[in-house]
C-alpha cells in the first residue's frame, strides 16, 4: 500500500519555477529550483526564500497553559514575555528526542509551536495524551502557509514588502497588519524570519518575496546551510533513542525546573557525562560527499559509529558531516577515518559550527 503524500499548498507555484520535487517527512517538497550551489550562495549572500509550509502549526491556550508545557518541553517557557520565542525539545519518557520545536509566546494567554512535518500526528498525540485540564490544543498546520525568508537582504525585502512595518527582534514574534504571522527565526545562520499566512494566500506571498529579491530555495540548499552550522536534524541528527545532552543541546534544557518529561535521564547524564556525543567531522582530504550511515571508524580501523548528516560544504569546500561517537573519541582535533563506499578518507573531530561567523 503507498503511502498518502500531502502536497504543499505553493505546489503550483514550484512546478512552474521548474523545480524538482522530492518526498520529505510526507510531503512533495522542492529540493531545488537550479541548483544547491547557486541557492545556498543566494541565501549567505543575498536573500532566499524558502517553503516551510509542511512545519505544523499548534496553538496551545487556556490558564495555566505555560505551566503544563513547562512539564512539557525542555527549555522555560515562563521565562518568556509575550512576542518573544525559544528553541525548546519534547521528550520522551526515557529522555529521548521526540521533536525539535519553536513556542512562541504570542500573549499571556496563548503560545504557537512550530513543529517538524513528519512529527505533526505523533507530536499532536502526545499533547493530547498529556493533556492537562483547562489547556486546549488547536492543530492549524494544514490552515496555514509557511516561508522562510533568510540572508543578508531579508530585512531590507521586508520593508520593501510592508512599509512603515517593523519586524521583531531575534526570536521574536508579531504580526503584520494584515494579521499575518513573523518569526525572527531561521535555520540557515543567517538573519531572516519565518513568515505564516492563510494557506490560500501563500503563493502570492512567494511570488512577492521572490519579486522583492529573493532567491526561491530548496531543501538541498536548506540542508548544506544549516549542517554548515551544525544545526540538527530531526530524523537525522535526533532520535527517540538520543537525548538533547548527547546532542549537545543542553543548553536548551532547564534542569533548574522542578519536573518535566524525560528529566531525570538528563539530569543523570550531565552528572555523570553522556557516553556519546554528537560530533563535528571534517574530511581532510578530497572525497566524494559524506552522506548519512557512512562508518565512522577510528584511525586505527575501529568502527565507532556512522554519519548521522553529510554533505560537502558549498561555503568551505570540503566535506561536513555529524555523528554520533563515543566521548574518548568526539574530542576536538581526533583523526578518523569515513567509509565512504568501500574506501577510506582521512577526517579530524571540530569545534561546532564548521561555519564561524563574524
Amino acid at each position: 500500500m503507498s503511502e498518502t503524500v500531502l502536497h504543499s499548498p505553493l505546489e503550483a507555484a514550484h512546478l512552474a519555477l521548474g523545480a524538482k520535487l522530492i518526498p520529505f517527512g510526507g510531503w512533495a517538497m522542492p529540493v531545488q529550483y537550479s541548483s544547491i550551489l547557486t541557492e545556498h550562495a543566494a541565501v549567505r549572500e543575498k536573500a532566499g526564500v524558502f517553503d516551510i509550509s509542511h512545519m505544523g502549526q499548534v496553538f496551545v491556550s487556556g490558564e495555566g497553559h505555560i505551566a503544563w508545557l513547562d512539564t512539557l518541553l525542555t527549555n522555560n517557557l515562563s521565562k518568556l514575555a509575550p512576542g518573544q520565542g525559544q528553541y525548546t525539545i519534547m521528550l520522551n519518557q526515557s529522555g529521548g528526542v521526540i521533536d525539535d520545536l519553536i513556542a512562541y509566546r504570542l500573549s499571556e494567554s496563548e503560545t504557537l509551536l512550530v513543529i517538524n512535518a513528519s512529527m505533526i500526528p505523533e507530536d499532536v498525540a502526545w499533547m493530547g495524551k498529556h493533556l492537562a485540564p483547562g489547556v486546549t490544543l488547536r492543530n492549524e498546520s494544514a490552515a496555514w502557509a509557511g516561508l522562510a525568508v533568510q540572508g543578508p537582504d531579508a530585512a531590507a525585502i521586508f520593508a520593501k514588502l510592508f512599509p512603515g512595518e517593523t519586524l521583531p527582534p531575534r526570536n521574536g514574534i508579531s504580526k503584520t497588519a494584515s494579521g499575518d504571522i513573523v518569526c525572527r527565526t531561521g535555520y540557515t545562520g543567517e538573519d531572516g524570519y519565518e513568515f505564516f499566512c492563510p494557506a490560500e494566500n501563500g503563493i502570492a506571498a512567494f511570488e512577492k518575496f521572490i519579486a522583492a529579491g529573493a532567491t526561491p530555495c530548496g531543501l538541498g540548499a536548506r540542508d548544506t546551510l544549516r549542517l554548515e552550522m551544525c544545526y540538527p536534524l530531526n530524523g537525522n541528527d535526533l532520535s527517540p533513542e538520543r537525548s538533547p545532552i548527547e546532542a549537545g543541546l543542553g543548553f536548551f534544557c532547564d534542569l533548574e525546573k522542578p519536573d518535566f518529561i524525560g528529566r531525570e535521564t538528563l539530569a543523570s547524564q550531565k552528572a555523570s557525562g553522556a557516553e556519546s556525543k554528537l560530533t563535528a567531522i571534517e574530511l581532510t582530504e578530497k572525497g566524494p560527499p559524506p552522506r548519512p550511515h557512512y562508518p565512522v571508524l577510528s584511525a586505527d580501523g575501529e568502527t565507532l559509529g556512522e554519519l548521522s548528516s553529510g554533505v560537502l560544504s558549498p561555503t568551505l569546500g570540503k566535506g561536513i558531516a555529524m555523528a554520533y561517537l563515543p566521548a574518548a573519541h568526539a574530542k576536538p582535533g581526533t583523526p578518523l577515518l569515513i567509509d565512504i563506499r568501500g574506501r577510506r578518507f582521512s577526517a579530524v573531530t571540530v569545534r561546532k559550527p564548521f561555519l564561524k561567523k563574524a
